[in-house]
């Protein structure tokens, strides 16, 4: 992995974990050194997280890690599910429904409880989405759907810390995944809708929870 990739890579996990917070400063010297790699794959990095939008331009001289309040969530959730319930939608028609079905089984038989199983299955949804996006074989699609989803990633660390919402996450993605299988595009769209409504929800409950009387 060449040292641009691996430091771009380092950054994206801090501040989707939230080691990075927003406001956070991204100095390219301090985190060069911080990271081992030198001034100009350090330089490459942070243009990728600026034109990723996870950086912002604070000052002529000072960037800093972009805000992710309510409003960006329910703006990212927007565009995010008139992309997912299309490229489900696609994937109905031209899928591999074998692919789909074993996919259907791997969800069905999750169960998120430790680190380990929750990044497991984190895992198997990467291969869900990555097996809807070779399923629509529309790149333009693709693209616009990492850009959705490299944002929100920031927010999966709030689904991780409820249960409850992980297990209906699992449940949710299980008819996604059989829908597909079965052919059923309109299934497909609105159980892709009603799981990324309900993950909306869920985020925006716990956001609205942490905020301090006065704020909300």
């Amino acid at each position: 992995m060449r040292a641009s990739d691996r430091a771009y890579a380092a950054l994206v996990e801090e501040i989707h974990t939230g080691s990075l917070a927003p406001g956070a400063v991204i100095a390219e010297v301090e985190q060069a050194e911080r990271l081992g790699v030198s001034r100009t794959p350090m330089r490459e990095a942070i243009g990728r997280l600026l034109a990723d939008g996870l950086v912002r331009q604070h000052s002529p001289r000072v960037l800093v890690v972009s805000d992710f309040a309510a409003s960006d969530i329910r703006h990212l959730f927007e565009v995010r599910r008139a992309l997912e319930e299309t490229a489900a939608r696609i994937a109905a028609q031209r899928g591999d429904r074998a692919e789909f079905a074993r996919l259907a089984e791997e969800f069905a038989a999750s169960k998120p409880g430790t680190e380990r199983e929750t990044d497991s299955y984190y895992s198997l949804i990467a291969r869900y989405d990555e097996a809807v996006g070779r399923a629509a074989g529309n790149a333009f699609l693709s693209q616009a759907l990492r850009g959705v989803r490299t944002h929100l990633a920031r927010a999966r660390r709030i689904a991780r810390d409820h249960p409850e919402r992980l297990a209906a996450s699992v449940a949710e993605h299980a008819t996604i995944a059989r829908a597909i299988a079965a052919g059923d595009s309109e299934l497909a769209a609105h159980a892709t809708h009603v799981h990324l409504s309900n993950a909306l929800d869920s985020i925006l409950a716990t956001l609205g929870a942490a905020e301090p009387e006065g704020t909300r």
